[in-house]
């Protein structure tokens, strides 16, 4: 199994003693990467649920402690790396400091957990106190406090005092040994985002949403001055005002001389304590997350919102490397992802995997794609897809990807792009972009531009071609567009030009979704809820069929003449649809929300990711908590599934099958809203074992979603009818009119069954 994606977008990361290991919690593990090379040496594995918590032991220079959503505390040797100790406290784990008395000999964990037996039935978040050497650990140890929802912890260096901030509040508490930790209360006026202790002395940094740094002194007294904007003066505080936007990472230096403060635009200042002089560090290219320090003074760390983890040369602030995560997709505060979901189609269909390479490409926030190994869990290259200088915010123009497609051997990459005003599509200046790969460079060249392909309707879905130079868009206007690149032999790939080759539609209804068969000789286009079946050569009208009560937004070609059809509308009834393309009739189907369909080439089997919110209620199941969707494996000629396993985040989730070629053999790629990204053998007997724990239970709370009708799929009065050519026809029986898909795959099935059977076979 392969996980990725993400590097550590909700958790701070640790330095190592010696300052050359990186430490980052990734998914349900923490990667170690080394500092001199950027690369990855080792990974943690073991938790069962995100890591939440990584710190680095003071005095064992290659040990950490680890803690998770899981409710177990662990104790890893990561030089090795290997599992030295662990507890449970059977609470998740959203936060963790350690304290550690080497005399007393004693262990004290504070933790910041989640428990919903909770007596208060609005306060779910606790702040409690471990002790990790009791036998037997007492279970979630002793309540210091009860919040609305967990809280991160921060702990001062000295390990003197921890703290969490609640609203305008700072509730902070001693750690002396043997005694119940003793809280006190700041209070100030604006909502505090972050706050860090100084190193050596009683003093606080706090900084809150309107982008003030406030000095509390002398704290740990009994009575502390609350903070309004007139006593920002007193003795007891100071005040610093730079920021324009909150202030999200504090931390000062390791003498305490100097403040280092960052927000949300990007920009991190030095505030000299002494003279309250600042100095104003290079800006980044997005919103500051976490900034650390190591042992060694040179060198730092910060992590950005755009999920890139720097390491920097201080004082000057010089990237020194970068390890590359998924970057997040389409920001809200851009008004574009909010405004899509409100619409009938999906036009958030920016992830696109190549099955061959495992090589995804991801639309980021910034205008460009991101093409990303899944396999290495590595960047390959970022491509800027449409300038952002030309664009200004002041104006309310926004530019966004607003669909993807990658060739399955990688070499052609088609974009489509969109610039509206905020909250309205239309009027919009629209871009299909057709890329080729350059291998000398590495990276993706652009070939042809095309301006309005759909007039001024946005591109909502795009599809390659697998066999020839094709591609199919389709729009929010009604209509689609096939084009096909020139064929002149003297031009390089990049000189190439791409037309259009055919203009299509069916009864003026919304084009919604649109795929090729594997053989690229049919054309399979939902027109809302009916699907029909085209010829991409002639852009003829085949066949109509499917009838449905939901607008189908995609299909997938499945196995030896099947094809499924699904939809996730949040106000109209979903569907998952199998169709047999033999008799245009509906095989078998389900009232399931799909996210996702992966199909794969001479296989019957299939999978799904279904979005099931309110998975954990139905299914009644402690171990279904926090989890809101499933992947079903399917074989087309079945309704019940093969095998299920529940996810998290499967909602605007990513599904494909991927080849490994060193390992030989097919994986099933899932990638869920947040990136987060996990690869793993669907056929393999342990992979099946993990499934079947859950299956029986999900199963019957699925089944209730099942339609048991087998109606005979309804055919339009006029199948035959196109844009192009009105006039009645004589249509030949589906096998004939289709003759090259169906050749191909039953050409394919007989060669599978001389594989498996050859002496039943003679030629």
């Amino acid at each position: 199994m392969i996980r990725g994606g993400r590097n550590c977008i909700t958790s701070s990361p640790a330095f190592s003693n010696d300052a050359k290991k990186l430490l980052l919690c990734t998914a349900n593990s923490v990667s170690i990467f080394s500092v001199a090379t950027g690369l990855k040496v080792a990974s943690l594995e073991g938790h069962t649920a995100p890591v939440t918590t990584v710190i680095v032991d003071p005095i064992l220079p290659e040990d950490c402690w680890t803690a998770s959503l899981d409710g177990k505390i662990r104790f890893w040797d990561f030089s090795v790396p290997s599992l030295t100790l662990a507890f449970d406290i059977h609470l998740p784990i959203y936060s963790m400091v350690m304290f550690t008395c080497r005399p007393s000999r004693s262990l004290i964990a504070y933790v910041s957990v989640e428990e919903y037996s909770s007596v208060s039935k609005d306060l779910f978040g606790q702040i409690r106190r471990v002790s990790l050497l009791d036998e037997p650990l007492l279970s979630g140890g002793d309540t210091l406090k009860e919040m609305e929802e967990p809280k991160s912890i921060v702990m001062s260096p000295s390990g003197e005092f921890f703290g969490v901030c609640q609203g305008c509040k700072i509730h902070i508490w001693s750690t002396s040994v043997g005694k119940m930790a003793k809280e006190t209360t700041l209070h100030h006026t604006q909502l505090i985002t972050v706050f860090a202790f100084h190193p050596t002395k009683r003093m606080l940094a706090v900084g809150d949403a309107t982008g003030r740094v406030l000095i509390w002194k002398d704290i740990g007294d009994v009575k502390l001055t609350s903070v309004t904007s007139e006593d920002a003066a007193e003795s007891s505080c100071t005040a610093f005002n730079w920021h324009s936007d909150e202030v999200t990472v504090l931390n000062f230096s390791s003498d305490g001389a100097s403040l280092y403060s960052g927000s949300k635009e990007g920009a991190l200042v030095v505030w000299e304590l002494d003279t309250e002089k600042k100095q104003v560090l290079p800006m980044m290219e997005s919103p500051l997350l976490y900034f650390i320090f190591s042992s060694d003074p040179t060198l730092s760390s910060a992590i950005c919102a755009d999920n890139q983890v720097h390491i920097l040369k201080m004082p000057s602030m010089e990237i020194l490397r970068t390890i590359p995560g998924i970057k997040p997709r389409i920001l809200d505060r851009f008004g574009f992802l909010s405004y899509v979901k409100t619409m009938l189609i999906s036009l958030t269909r920016t992830v696109s995997i190549d099955p061959s390479s495992g090589i995804a490409a991801f639309s980021t926030a910034n205008h460009c794609v991101q093409l990303y190994n899944l396999l290495s869990d590595t960047e390959v290259t970022e491509i800027q897809v449409c300038e952002r200088d030309h664009q200004p915010e002041d104006d309310g123009v926004r530019v966004a990807v607003t669909a993807i497609a990658l060739s399955r051997n990688g070499s052609l990459m088609t974009t489509a792009e969109t610039s509206f005003a905020e909250g309205n599509l239309s009027g919009g200046l629209v871009s299909l972009k057709f890329w080729v790969f350059v291998p000398d460079k590495k990276t993706f060249s652009i070939s042809t531009v095309i301006n309005q392909p759909h007039s001024e309707a946005a591109i909502t879905a795009i599809d390659l071609n697998s066999r020839r130079s094709m591609a199919v868009s389709i729009s929010s206007a009604g209509d689609f567009k096939t084009w096909v690149c020139n064929s002149d032999k003297n031009l390089t790939a990049e000189d190439s030009n791409w037309i259009c080759h055919g203009v299509g539609s069916y009864k003026r209804k919304q084009i919604t979704a649109a795929t090729f068969c594997p053989d690229g000789s049919l054309l399979a286009l939902a027109a809302t809820t009916v699907i029909t079946i085209w010829n991409p050569l002639t852009t003829e009208l085949l066949f109509v069929f499917g009838k449905l009560h939901t607008p189908v937004l995609q299909l997938s070609f499945a196995g030896i003449g099947f094809l499924v059809a699904a939809s996730c509308c949040p106000h109209a009834p979903p569907h998952l649809s199998v169709y047999d393309l033999m008799t245009l009739d509906l095989s078998w189907s389900y009232r399931l929300s799909i996210e996702a369909i992966a199909t794969k080439e001479r296989s019957s089997y299939f999978a799904v990711l279904a979005w099931l919110p309110d998975l954990s209620v139905k299914a009644n199941e402690e171990i279904f908590r926090g989890k809101d969707g499933a992947i079903l494996l399917f074989d087309t000629s079945c309704p019940k599934p093969v095998a299920i396993w529940t996810v998290m985040e499967a909602s605007g989730g990513s599904l494909s099958f991927v080849e490994d070629s060193e390992k030989s053999q097919t994986l099933l790629a899932y990638v869920n809203r947040s990136n987060e990204y996990v690869l793993f053998d669907p056929y393999s007997d342990e992979t099946l074992k993990t499934s079947a724990k859950d299956y029986e239970v999900l199963l019957e709370a699925i089944s209730k979603k099942r339609k048991r009708s087998r109606k005979k799929t309804l055919l339009a009065e006029r199948p035959w009818e196109t844009k192009f050519c009105g006039s009645t026809l004589s249509i030949p029986p589906f096998r004939d009119a289709c003759s090259a898909f169906f050749a191909s795959k039953m050409g394919k099935k007989i060669c599978e069954r001389v594989e498996m059977h050859p002496d039943s076979h003679s030629l």
